[in-house]
């Protein structure tokens, strides 16, 4: 009996020794809060060189130059279409306007705490680090809900966690700060995900309760959320036991949500989602035949559409290029003629049958694909237009599926080199090192290319060398180098910048050529460049595919008036000076006519005036006609003392002497440091015979400016 009692307990394991055997067999793969750790490390360590960069493309339209995000205006954020604090505009700005208000109030809140980039870029990581932990917990629950010592349960999630973080591609949805709508609406599907398991597997109502909140508040970061309506059942299906009845309990939640969500959208928007825009720049499916606008044919769009789907798979697997821009033409015209359209068909084909075929299955890696394909397809110009051929942002949703069909290939790789069944995290070590290359690999390229996010312009001149065929980026190039021209400290480089700005921009109307502001940034640089009839030309041209575009009308103005000035003080062309001058006072006058709230429109007026001022007394020495037009500038702009000195100086030649002394005096008492004009003015009481008065005025006037003496 004692031998018997003895043998039992030699064979029958202890907790203890189960545990002990567990964490030898697991190792690190187990610990829950390492990988916590690490996921939210490796985000910070990815994304840290972000910090330092400014605000940047599309920050403008959200942040910088948005009024609603500026002043904390929470009441039109929440009631507006998201772009109309930028736009000024009450209509929808693209096809069915965009209801995005979440992230609007996230920025205003941060904009009132620091205008400094700084905050926004932290907060990004912060949401990003988050998302890749709610990833993790999210596939740990489907994968490994009772976190059985099973190695590929832990490892699937941990891998493609890490992937997802490290992966380069996301770097347009966290460096750029406006990224974030991509991240808290992920954020929030998955969250809502997360909680709908809890609630399952706990059988506790308040978790369906969140559930609902998160996803909501997903939907209003970005409507891309939607999708999540299709992955939630569609993972209860795959991972859980839930019958039909269930999966509906606890979808019910989201699809309040999302009803509530559709309510308040059409209610701020309307109902109207648009007609299809006929502007290349928002419409990437048109193309010009005869001079004359057309849209694509259905096979130069399907295939165009093929060609972008399978530039995101190219893109996910080899992040080697990137970009921000790939606007007309980048994307060209395409056929299925083309061998990478017919690849990219076959591959998506291959996809959805294996999907379809192993969904009975429930395998991890058709789940995977078929999530891919649902978060793709409202962004994939198939369901509708969106405005752009693809975005590498649009792939931050869909990328959880990739990196997880990636995590389970690697799993099935690991098992196929191993000839055996994986006991030990041991029989990892050859995988485990493929996904080491990878990872660092991945953070290299990810900390490279957040440097090109430093500021607009290192952002254009970087993905230009890309993007070079895309009329957007080149027009966004061209307008950065004309601006960046004419700042001081690039005086000596002014000219060849100019230059180069101009090469861009002529390429930009090449690839599109109706491109109006293109042309109005054209206009500039010859403008800049001094070089006024070419920028004239240009301006008009803008005027044409834009109607009463208003830029272009005043900077059309404004080049008359310069052209101008340039000949009266180069004394040339003089017979051109009032014919620009009248154009340049119809064209203002023409702007304030239409857009009374325009800036400096009065000022501009009233220099005009001044010029044909000056114009009739020194060329046609007219002095009667220089004062007419002097009063005319004198009642846009009252203190402009350079329109007083010329109506001093016409006084003087008309001989009306009381005037001159008049207008000298309410001169100097904006300008008492000016020894020229007591010079003037003793003249003036000279002439009216007060000759005392006109020495005292002289010696005032020599005080001041001894140079005067002659």
């Amino acid at each position: 009996m004692s031998k018997q009692r003895k043998k039992n307990t030699q064979t029958k394991p202890s907790s203890d020794n189960v545990a002990q055997k567990t964490a030898t067999k697991i190792g690190f793969l187990s610990n829950v809060r390492l990988h916590l750790i690490i996921i939210a490390a490796l985000a910070a360590v990815l994304y840290a060189n972000t910090l330092g960069c400014d605000y940047t493309w599309d920050d403008a339209i959200v942040i910088t130059e948005n009024d609603f995000t500026k002043s904390a205006d929470f009441a039109n954020i929440f009631t507006k279409d998201t772009f109309h604090g930028f736009f000024k505009q009450k209509k929808n700005l693209v096809a069915g306007g965009r209801y995005r208000p979440l992230t609007l109030a996230m920025f205003a809140v941060e904009y009132q705490i620091t205008q400094s980039p700084f905050l926004g870029h932290l907060m990004n990581i912060f949401w990003y680090a988050l998302t890749g932990i709610v990833l993790y917990l999210v596939l740990l629950k489907l994968i490994n809900p009772e976190r059985r010592d099973d190695l590929k349960l832990w490892f699937i999630p941990l891998v493609a966690s890490l992937l997802f973080i490290a992966h380069p591609i996301h770097t347009e949805a966290v460096s750029n700060i406006k990224g974030r709508d991509e991240i808290i609406t992920l954020l929030g599907g998955l969250a809502a995900l997360y909680f709908a398991l809890r609630a399952y597997y706990e059988k506790n109502n308040l978790w369906m309760l969140l559930s609902g909140m998160v996803f909501f508040l997903g939907l209003l970061a970005k409507e891309n959320a939607i999708t999540f309506l299709g992955v939630v059942p569609l993972a209860f299906y795959f991972f859980t036991k839930a019958n039909f009845g269930q999966i509906t309990k606890y979808m019910l939640p989201l699809v309040v949500a999302a009803a509530v969500f559709l309510v308040i959208r059409f209610s701020v928007l309307g109902a109207d989602f648009g007609t299809t825009s006929t502007d290349l720049m928002n419409n990437p499916f048109m193309k010009v035949e005869n001079g004359v606008w057309v849209e694509f044919t259905l096979a130069e769009r399907l295939a165009t559409i093929m060609f972008t789907l399978g530039k995101y798979l190219q893109l996910l697997i080899f992040p080697i290029t990137l970009t921000h821009d790939y606007y007309p033409r980048q994307i060209g015209i395409m056929s299925f003629a083309d061998w990478r359209v017919i690849l990219s068909l076959l591959i998506y084909v291959g996809m959805a049958i294996y999907a379809s075929i192993c969904i009975p299955k429930r395998d991890v890696v058709a789940f995977g694909i078929l999530f891919f394909l649902i978060t793709l397809s409202i962004v994939s110009n198939i369901v509708f237009p969106i405005g752009t051929n693809m975005s590498e942002r649009f792939m931050f949703m869909p990328s959880v599926g990739f990196v997880l069909v990636v995590a389970a290939l690697l799993w099935r790789l690991a098992n196929y080199f191993n000839k055996k069944e994986i006991a030990s995290i041991a029989d990892l070590k050859g995988i485990m090192a493929i996904v080491g290359v990878i990872l660092i690999l991945f953070s290299i390229k990810t900390i490279h290319r957040n440097l090109a996010w430093k500021d607009n312009f290192t952002l254009f001149s970087t993905d230009i060398k890309t993007s070079n065929n895309s009329a957007k980026l080149l027009n966004a190039m061209g307008g950065e180098l004309t601006t960046r021209a004419i700042l001081p400290e690039n005086k000596n480089r002014k000219d060849a910048m100019l230059t180069e700005a101009i090469g861009y921009l002529k390429k930009a109307v090449e690839i599109h050529p109706t491109y109006a502001n293109a042309y109005l940034l054209l206009g500039n640089a010859h403008n800049y460049s001094r070089q006024y009839e070419p920028a004239i030309e240009y301006y008009k041209k803008s005027e044409q595919y834009k109607s009463n575009y208003k830029e272009a009308m005043n900077n059309a103005a404004v080049t008359y008036r310069e052209a101008a000035i340039s000949f009266l003080e180069e004394k040339k062309n003089v017979n051109k000076i009032e014919p620009y001058l009248q154009e340049a006072l119809r064209g203002f006058e023409r702007t304030q006519q239409l857009y009374p709230d325009y800036p400096n429109l009065n000022e501009n007026i009233g220099m005009v005036h001044r010029i044909l001022g000056r114009y009739h007394g020194e060329i046609r020495q007219d002095a009667n006609e220089a004062l007419i037009h002097l009063e005319r500038a004198r009642k846009y702009d009252p203190n402009d003392t350079e329109t007083l000195r010329l109506m001093s100086l016409c006084y003087g030649i008309s001989k009306q002497t009381d005037k001159m002394i008049a207008t000298l005096e309410k001169l100097i008492q904006q300008q008492p440091d000016r020894g020229i004009l007591y010079l003037n003015l003793a003249t003036a009481y000279a002439e009216k015979g007060d000759l005392q008065k006109a020495e005292q005025l002289r010696q005032k006037a020599y005080q001041l400016q001894p140079n005067l003496r002659r």
